[in-house]
């Protein structure tokens, strides 16, 4: 049986993060987010078995930058455990008028079987951008010592750009690989080692909700993570 896949969250904190850290809003103290998905899929592989998702998260930024928050999701991936519940904490900086970096460490937890918990594992992340005329840049890194609770290391690099195709109508495209560090400890079914994942996404927003269209697809030969469309409405509250 394939456990959850680490990397999902790990993107996750990337989308949560970029409509606050990268908006006027940096400094709206307390906020909280709901989204209903039409697939809860992170780095190309589905964690609801190709099924909706409703998801939401509380998150708390500080006037230096510093942020943390929690995020919640339902999912199905085979086995007893039907609920995600991560934990984060960070500090968004602009190193220059266009550089900007973001680092912290995050937290996931899982629950509803009697096993679930084995599951939990910590991971740090550090992301770069950089904003020009052509729209945001990101190189962005991910790293766990202890990917599922298994003591195997893991790691998941990736490129990304958006491009404002409009006011208020962006086109986000991205490509990542994920590693196994630890063959021994860890692998997809028992064949790969590593895999790469690329995703095309066009969002905008109307009326107070943020709507996102993505297509995207892996190297696994899984149907999990084949070729999709995954449709997204999200709303942003202050606290």
């Amino acid at each position: 049986m394939i456990k959850r896949n680490a990397f999902q969250a790990s993107i996750r904190i990337a989308t949560a993060f970029v409509a606050v850290l990268y908006s006027s809003a940096t400094l709206a103290d307390w906020s909280a987010n709901i989204s209903a998905v039409s697939d809860y899929t992170f780095n190309g592989l589905s964690l609801s078995n190709n099924n909706p998702a409703l998801q939401g998260a509380v998150n708390k930024v500080y006037e230096n930058g510093a942020y943390a928050g929690t995020w919640a999701s339902n999912f199905d991936f085979g086995d007893e455990t039907n609920f995600e519940w991560d934990f984060y904490a960070g500090r968004y900086q602009m190193l220059t008028d266009d550089i900007s970096i973001d680092y912290g460490i995050a937290y996931y937890t899982y629950y509803g079987g009697a096993q679930s918990h084995r599951s939990n594992y910590p991971e740090v992340y550090t992301k770069f951008g950089y904003i020009s005329d052509f729209g945001t840049s990101e190189l962005n890194f991910w790293y766990t010592w202890d990917y599922f609770g298994t003591g195997a290391r893991h790691s998941v690099t990736m490129v990304a750009h958006t491009f404002e195709l409009a006011p208020n109508h962006y086109l986000r495209a991205n490509f990542d690989v994920s590693n196994s560090l630890d063959s021994e400890g860890w692998t997809w079914r028992g064949e790969n080692t590593s895999f790469y994942h690329y995703r095309l996404a066009y969002s905008t927003s109307y009326a107070g909700f943020d709507f996102e269209i993505a297509a995207e697809n892996t190297n696994l030969d899984l149907d999990i993570a084949d070729e999709r469309v995954v449709f997204g409405i999200s709303k942003t509250f202050d606290l």
